[in-house]
């Protein structure tokens, strides 16, 4: 049997004993003529092949030299006369018979062959038959006869081991192998540095495999050859391999949250339901575990869903989540986009990390719950499109889901198990009377039952009435019963008989007819409150009272079933009384009085949110929109402003939302002006919500002085999200309406932001001449703090090689602007860049001196941000120093609070600079995953700094590692 290899040097057996063939000539010969396959290969063809265009006389008897012995080798027990068989003589050249299952090469082809026969339906079949197909290779084609490296035919078999490879590779990666195919691909790439295709794979795989710091390397490798050798960027399928590693971030792990409401106080019967919730398929399945409670308005769909959800927390470790969607809310029912934003808060993303695309926004949450065992409670849906964007992507996780609608196509889209509830059983219903009024109802069980009945059965009726009744301990049930028979034969909406949302009307009636005339008409304005929750102080805004007397008045509501106390004072009012009251509202106060009642609140909250920011940033106050109405604001000190800030964000935001949809655009942007700098300082989800309100309030009001606080409200904002592109687009159309309109002020500070955004991208000439247009309006102006706020972004703009000295000068003035105007944060501010840029100067004591003053500073104003900063800085400085540990340090004090408060060129970097102290400290594999973290987000953000620093980064990595 022969055996033949031409797939690497060139081999021959007989029955496993090596033939000798002789000469490297004799080796070409043989090669061309088995790779001819059986067809004739004539003698001009070989002497071409061997010597090229200038042969020497002998070329042919040489030919016909190594032809004889070869048939010797090939045939040694043929005669001298008898004609060959294996190499006979065809015309005037030769052709090469061989078993073409002892031939490397036909046995590759066919290996391919049958690979491609079975993809795509076969990704493993083929995997397995390309993989014996390149391992028949050892090397090039014919390596051992260098002379034929340039033929045709070489180049030709060369390159369809590439293709083989590459499409080896791709199968591989397809079916979760990519490891195997990693060192081929990797000496590949060595021999071909410039062929992009194969660096792509070589990307592909090291993600696939998780090797996102290798896929960022091998990316910078080949970026920098193309650029440095060829003068181009990297091509399409390149940077599409790059991008899917940039997709491929792991995410931070986090720790089992919880953001259930308490379970239900004396929660009574529901046995059958919660036995059926019990038997509900596990995730032993392939989708997602979804169970739809429904039923009627007040029947106890959330009590029955959350005392479940309690009963089976253990059941799912990771966490638990709560949102209500407010789906019956006719005013503001939750997007699903912002039921996102909420479930994401819950699992720890918040600021820049949560996308602002929807589409963005639902992949990240299904990323974050992707291998985790989580429950989620959707509250209150109103549809099935409310729902479907925050259906997790794994079956680990469940989703219980309460509304009033059957979400039929829950059922039929996505398998998920409905659980219809009902009314509540006489017996059950009996039973929770008796839990919370006590012997009563055991002493009359005729009355009792009949109140239930006249409840309809319903939880929320049936406990307003139980309050009712342990309010009025001198009465019998009967007697009680009695009233609530008599009230419903007089109220005209009864007309519906055994309707059950006609008992709860009738019950809430009753309570609501026992309360004083003040309590009844805060109840009637709580309906009219937009936001979630209601404080004191805004009911004092809607009812023309004071805090304290609202308070009572929450009080007594509570008492009566009627409004629900939860933490911090404020107090929930359920879906179905918000509308009851809202009801009661249009039948008893005049239209003038509410809408009156609504402009004093928004007007209370906007004062308040005013004097808030007067306290946090009082240097700001002249620049703020103007309030014209004074309120006593429910804090005095600037940590109590700051808890009131955060504690009615929600509400804020509601407020904004309402505004702009109710016709009230002004309150919309000037809530939005008055609370930039908060909102800035990490709340960037409901920041873009706010800016985006009144963006939209303005653009409909056709007003161009609001459109251009608005655009350059949101301008700053997307450039702090690292949305450059966008926030340039915001700045530059607020720059000229702020023109148009006269407004210098805003020009000059949409100009400034403008210039951070170009110096970002790196237009460093662009920014400065922006910055300096900026400064030379302030001047104008006399406005000292738009100086010093200029000058600061002026000293960052020149804070690079070359220009350290000009940047330290900006930064001194801005620093004693900001000191004689007393500003506590902007001194801070201007003492951490001021202390960066010495470092960069080597005047490393007054670096040292500036920041740890800066930290003092922003740690007593608990300015989260300006910590990180600061730390950061003081990393560039410990790092220029040498001392790398105390750099390392810093910067991994200052990443937690740049990924908290989602500052991406913060974290960006940050990471830099602690891949460079890990270098520093020799550890190269971590540094290498640092800057390739760095790489990922300033190429996301644009910033062109950072990304060249990262860049830069990974290479010295791979050349020292």
């Amino acid at each position: 049997m022969l055996a033949v290899q031409v797939l690497g040097p060139v081999r021959a057996w007989r029955d496993g004993t090596a033939l000798a063939f002789g000469p490297a000539g004799r080796k070409a010969v043989f090669g061309l003529l088995t790779l001819a396959g059986g067809k004739p290969v004539s003698r001009a063809e070989l002497v071409q092949a061997l010597w090229g265009e200038r042969p020497p006389p002998s070329a042919t008897n040489v030919i016909h030299t190594h032809v004889k012995h070869l048939r010797h080798v090939l045939e040694p027990g043929r005669g001298a006369r008898t004609p060959s068989t294996t190499l006979p003589t065809v015309g005037d050249g030769y052709a090469l018979n061989l078993p073409r299952d002892g031939v490397d090469v036909a046995r590759f082809h066919s290996l391919v062959s049958r690979a491609d026969s079975v993809l795509p339906g076969q990704p493993r079949q083929a995997a397995e038959l390309l993989g014996r197909a390149l391992a028949l290779w050892h090397g090039p084609p014919l390596a051992d006869v260098p002379v034929l490296g340039d033929h045709p035919a070489v180049v030709t078999l060369a390159a369809a081991q590439r293709v083989a490879l590459a499409r080896y590779a791709e199968v591989m990666i397809a079916t979760g192998s990519a490891r195997d195919v990693l060192p081929a691909l990797v000496a590949d790439t060595a021999e071909h540095e410039l062929d992009e295709a194969a660096h792509a794979l070589l990307i592909r795989a090291y993600t696939a495999t998780g090797q996102r710091d290798r896929a960022f390397g091998a990316f910078e490798v080949v970026r920098r050859r193309l650029t440095e050798e060829l003068g181009v960027g990297p091509g399409p399928e390149l940077t599409a391999a790059y991008l899917d590693a940039l997709e491929e971030a792991p995410r931070r792990p986090a720790a089992a949250v919880n953001t259930l409401p308490g379970d239900v106080f004396a929660f009574t019967g529901r046995a059958a339901e919660l036995a059926e919730l019990g038997r509900v398929p596990g995730t032993d399945r392939t989708g997602v575990p979804i169970v739809v409670v429904c039923g009627t308005a007040g029947v106890g769909k959330t009590a029955l869903a959350l005392h479940w959800a309690h009963r089976i927390r253990s059941d799912y470790p990771d966490g638990q989540l709560y949102v209500d969607l407010r789906g019956y809310d006719a005013r503001l029912p939750v997007s699903a986009n912002d039921a996102l934003g909420r479930l994401l808060d819950g699992l720890g993303v918040t600021g820049a990390d949560v996308p602002h695309d929807p589409d963005r926004r639902a992949a990240r949450y299904r990323a974050e719950l992707a291998d985790r065992r989580v429950l989620v409670v959707l509250d209150n849906a109103s549809a099935v499109d409310q729902v479907r964007p925050l259906l997790p992507g794994t079956s680990g996780c469940l989703v219980l889901v309460t509304s009033r609608n059957s979400l039929a196509g829950l059922v039929a889209l996505h398998g998920a198990h409905r659980l219809d509830v009902d009314l509540l059983p006489a017996p059950d219903a009996v039973a929770l009377l008796g839990a919370l009024i006590g012997d009563r109802v055991r002493r009359e069980p005729g009355a009792a039952a009949e109140l239930a009945a006249r409840c309809g059965r319903l939880p929320l009726a049936l406990r307003v009435a139980a309050e009712l009744a342990a309010s009025r301990p001198g009465s019998t049930l009967a007697e009680l019963t009695g009233e609530l028979a008599d009230r419903r034969r007089r109220l005209r909406v009864l007309d519906v008989g055994d309707d059950a949302r006609a008992a709860v009307r009738t019950v809430f009636s009753w309570s609501y007819r026992q309360l004083p005339p003040r309590v009844a008409k805060a109840f009637r304005r709580s309906g009219q409150h937009p936001g979630p929750d209601v404080t004191p102080f805004a009911l004092a805004a809607l009812t023309g009272t004071d805090a304290e007397e609202s308070r009572r008045a929450l009080e007594v509501l509570a008492r009566n079933h009627l409004a629900q106390p939860t933490s911090g004072g404020r107090f929930v009012v359920h879906d179905l009384l918000r509308a009851y009251a809202e009801e009661l509202a249009g039948e008893h106060d005049p239209a003038p009085e509410r809408s009156a009642a609504v402009d004093r609140l928004l007007a209370h909250h906007l004062a308040a949110a005013s004097a808030a920011m007067d306290l946090l940033y009082p240097a700001d106050r002249p620049y703020r929109p103007p309030v014209d109405v004074t309120v006593t604001p429910p804090f005095a000190t600037a940590d109590g402003a700051r808890a009131w800030l955060n504690a009615e964000r929600p509400t804020l935001v509601a407020l904004c939302r309402f505004a702009a949809r109710d016709g009230r655009p002004g309150y919309a942007v000037d809530l939005a002006g008055t609370l930039y700098r908060y909102l800035e300082g990490g709340h960037y989800a409901d920041a873009s919500t706010i800016h985006e309100c009144a963006l939209r309030a303005a653009r409909r009001a056709g007003d161009e002085t609001m459109l251009a606080a608005a655009l350059t409200n949101l301008g700053a904002l997307r450039r702090l999200l690292g949305d450059y592109d966008q926030a340039a687009r915001h700045l530059r159309e607020a720059i000229g309406l702020h023109r148009r309109t006269g407004d210098h002020y805003g020009a000059a500070r949409a100009l400034s932001n403008l210039g951070i955004v170009e110096e970002r991208q790196g237009d460093h000439d662009a920014a400065a001449a922006s910055q300096r247009e900026a400064l030379a309006v302030h001047q104008r102006l006399g406005n000292e703090y738009g100086v010093a706020a200029v000058l600061l972004n002026l000293g960052n703009a020149y804070n690079r090689p070359g220009h350290h000295h000009r940047a330290a000068e900006h930064l001194e003035g801005a620093l004693e602007l900001f000191c004689r105007l007393d500003d506590a944060i902007g001194q801070a501010s201007a003492l951490s860049n001021l202390g960066d840029v010495c470092g960069s100067l080597r005047r490393f004591p007054d670096a040292v001196r500036h920041l740890d003053r800066a930290r003092e500073l922003f740690q007593r104003l608990n300015h989260d941000y300006g910590v990180a900063v600061t730390l950061s800085n003081l990393g560039n400085v410990h790092r220029r120093l040498g001392d790398w540990s105390q750099a390392h340090h810093c910067y991994t004090s200052a990443l937690p609070i740049f990924r908290d408060i989602g500052h991406r060129y913060g974290e960006a970097s940050a990471l830099n600079g602690l891949a460079e102290a890990l270098r520093g400290l020799g550890r190269f594999g971590e540094a290498r995953a640092a800057h390739a973290d760095a790489l990922r987000i300033a190429t996301e953000t644009g910033d062109q700094d950072e990304r060249d620093r990262a860049r830069t980064g990974l290479a010295v990595v791979l050349e020292q590692a």
